[in-house]
């Protein structure tokens, strides 16, 4: 059987734009779940600059190294896929003198998934130093990143 997120150029059974931008954000599990719940998504501890570069229609998979936020406890997974939806970036007080930005995303029903068993089919793991761009917190990748990233996120359940 066939997924129909395995489609050569895109995500179409997640109902995802193949003119779109496709993005890696990273952050911890624990603050993905949070703006997942929320239909959210922050970067870059809570930067505007980041969100502006994306774009209404965009994916964003969120790659997580960690369960928690400057957390010891390595994860390495991509823990969820989401559209950007129309509205613009904006702010949002998490608690008294942070207020940091935030874009609106209709998030998918994904499984959480760890990354090793991608690393090298993926166009931005080919290099031996892949993860020094985590540490952007948002970059674009390859439409067929996206596809198979979202073909092994695929929630059954």
């Amino acid at each position: 059987m066939v997924s129909s997120l395995a489609h050569p150029h895109g995500l179409i059974g997640l109902g995802i734009l193949l003119l779109s931008i496709m993005w890696i954000a990273v952050a911890s599990a624990e603050h993905v779940r949070i703006g997942r719940a929320a239909g959210f998504m922050q970067v870059c501890h809570g930067k505007g600059g980041p969100l502006r570069r994306t774009a209404p229609g965009d994916t964003v998979i969120y790659y997580s190294p960690s369960e928690t936020f400057r957390g010891k406890d390595r994860l390495q997974a991509f823990t969820a896929i989401g559209i950007i939806t129309d509205r613009s970036p904006y702010q949002a007080e998490m608690f008294p003198g942070f207020v940091p930005w935030r874009r609106d995303v209709d998030w998918r029903p994904t499984a959480e998934v760890p990354i090793r068993p991608l690393l090298g089919q993926l166009a931005f793991t080919r290099s031996g130093n892949w993860g020094d761009q985590l540490r952007f917190g948002l970059f674009p990748i390859e439409p067929e990143d996206s596809a198979l990233i979202a073909a092994s996120m695929q929630d059954d359940g």
